[in-house]
């Protein structure tokens, strides 16, 4: 996991012990050290302590900011005494990333005048004052925590996550591979809404893609590591040399276009040309793309390729994007998630197996759709979501289910799992009502509450907890 670096920023009032700012620097860094932190912060020789009580000393903060810009992600207000929110205005109301208000507990045997660090009203009076001037910042619960201690270490570890999914979606470019899939009017996305909340779109055409293709050499290094991926990932029992020739082909050119244009996520055209024109579908080249989090969504639907990106950057695990597709038997809280085989192998339950496009062929013909996975979603709690743009709003909706042993009809295609989620069919109802997609993007564990946090709160985006709104 790429951890959060964190600038720390320590809140001084001067009638409060100056003692407890100097022991704070050191157990503040040292603690984030361990949970895998690097840490930046003002020299002492900066200002009085190192810490912040005046204005001006804030913009002495301000400019030490500005200097380590792009080497922090987040800010830690650390309140080892009251605070002034003064100051903490003048340093922080231009920080540009998540800032975390943290507060040491009093102790109880500690409260005269000489020890007592009154951090709990401080901490309310800076969020008061930050509320004030629109300075954005997130608060965890407990009210106070001590360094070290395990709840202390659960906000950090929330902290960083909402820290990746705001430094990871802003600025994110995602590349459309071919136009809207024809009939699926469900995926239509409004670019400039995107680009408001700065997300960028390019578009790349499906016949240079194949040209591309046309043109990656076998003897070269990256089509021999392409072709041990796939063949690591999947069973190829019965697919033929060409077809996984293209498939390898297509990993190449998707890995290269991705480097040169600086993708952070992609949605792919994937029928009917590629069946039609190469024989392929780009199921588990897609997988293996989003085994290592460069989220590759299908038919082209670029709000799922966005939310899979933030799903990925708050759990730091592959990402999956799947259809809600079937009922299962009469469970009002239990579905059939499904698709083609574009899920990472590392949440199926077992090896998958190529095939070829059993649902296609019924058009197509037989023969010409290689490079579907099949197999079984392994047994997992899961977080999912699913995004869209509508009237100038980026929204999207989360939730939290889980994939279980239920069995599966042999003959069932493609990859799927037996899904259950609470309040399921109060989710199918937001989902219709609102005008969402039949893909929903997956990934396990349970991320919802800092990912929620990070995209209402930070980002501006419109998030809705259907299963909690029942």
């Amino acid at each position: 996991m790429n951890k959060t670096t964190f600038a720390l920023f320590f809140g001084n009032r001067g009638f409060f012990p100056a003692s407890l700012i100097a022991s704070a620097r050191e157990e503040m860094k040292r603690e984030l050290n361990a949970l895998g932190h690097e840490v930046l912060m003002l020299s002492t020789e900066a200002t009085r302590y190192g810490a912040i009580e005046t204005p001006r000393e804030g913009e002495v903060y301000a400019g030490f900011l500005r200097s380590n810009r792009g080497k922090f992600g987040g800010v830690i207000v650390c309140l080892p005494n009251f605070g002034d929110e003064t100051g903490a205005v003048a340093a922080l109301h231009e920080a540009g990333v998540p800032i975390w208000i943290q507060a040491y507990p009093d102790e109880y045997d500690k409260m005269s005048p000489a020890l007592r660090r009154d951090s709990f009203c401080g901490k309310i009076s800076i969020m008061d004052v930050f509320r004030q001037y629109g300075v954005k910042f997130t608060a965890l619960k407990p009210h106070t925590v001590k360094p070290g201690s395990q709840r202390f270490k659960a906000n950090v570890d929330e902290f960083d996550r909402i820290c990746r999914v705001v430094g990871g979606v802003k600025g994110m470019v995602v590349g459309a591979i071919g136009a809207r899939t024809t009939p699926f009017k469900t995926v239509r996305i409004d670019e400039v809404t995107l680009q408001r909340h700065g997300i960028t779109v390019e578009t790349f055409d499906l016949s240079d893609i194949f040209l591309r293709m046309k043109a990656v050499k076998p003897q070269e290094a990256a089509y021999m590591d392409k072709a041990k991926v796939l063949r690591d990932c999947s069973s190829w029992e019965g697919i033929p040399d060409q077809a996984f020739d293209n498939l390898v082909r297509l990993g190449v050119t998707l890995d290269k276009l991705a480097e040169e244009a600086g993708l952070d996520a992609m949605a792919i055209r994937c029928w009917t040309e590629m069946q039609q024109q190469i024989g392929i579908s780009p199921c588990v080249v897609m997988g293996a793309l989003n085994e290592i989090g460069l989220a590759s969504a299908c038919e082209v639907d670029v709000g799922n390729a966005v939310a899979m990106r933030a799903l990925h950057l708050a759990s730091d695990q592959p990402v999956g994007l799947l259809d809600w597709n079937n009922n299962y038997n009469d469970e009002d809280d239990k579905c059939i998630l499904f698709h083609c085989g574009p899920l990472p192998a590392s949440l199926m339950e077992s090896k998958g197996r190529v095939t070829d496009h059993a649902i296609l062929a019924n058009t197509i013909g037989e023969g010409n759709g290689f490079g579907c996975n099949v197999g079984r979603i392994k047994p997992m709690d899961f977080t999912f979501g699913s995004l869209m743009t509508d009237e100038g709003k980026v929204k999207i909706y989360l939730g939290e289910g889980s994939f279980t042993r239920d069995p599966l009809p042999d003959n069932f295609f493609g990859v799927a799992g037996v899904a259950q989620v609470r309040n399921l069919q109060d989710v199918l109802l937001h989902i219709g009502y609102g005008g969402h997609r039949h893909h929903v993007s997956i990934t396990p564990g349970s991320v919802q509450t800092p990912l929620g946090h990070a995209l209402a709160h930070y980002l501006d985006f419109e998030v809705a907890f259907p299963q909690d709104q029942a």
